[in-house]
């Protein structure tokens, strides 16, 4: 829980009064016996209309990152919270907790 509300304080996650989709909060192990705290979306997932484009080849990823000196794993595994949700659709990515 200190988690989200760590999230909460610095912007990451906003408190919602009204929802129109709402997926639960789910704890995850990790390996090293902490907890890690999830949204579940697979009915969103499920409700979501799919694209019919694929994603990029990896030479296209490595062509397009080709520019830069240098390139890690954490900016690549960081990236989820950097995602920006568009306006429209930050209704369909709220959660549930206590």
């Amino acid at each position: 829980m200190k988690n989200v509300i760590t999230r909460l304080v610095v912007g990451f996650i906003q408190l919602v009064h009204e929802a129109t989709w709402l997926s639960p909060i789910v704890v995850v192990p990790k390996r090293n016996e902490k907890l890690k705290i999830c949204a579940d979306f697979k009915k969103l997932n499920k409700a979501t209309k799919k694209t019919p484009y694929s994603l990029p080849f990896s030479d296209e990823v490595l062509n397009t990152i080709a520019r830069y000196e240098a390139y890690s794993f954490l900016d690549g595994y960081l990236i989820y919270d950097q995602t920006f949700v568009a306006l429209e659709n930050r209704c369909k990515i709220t959660f549930v907790t206590n």
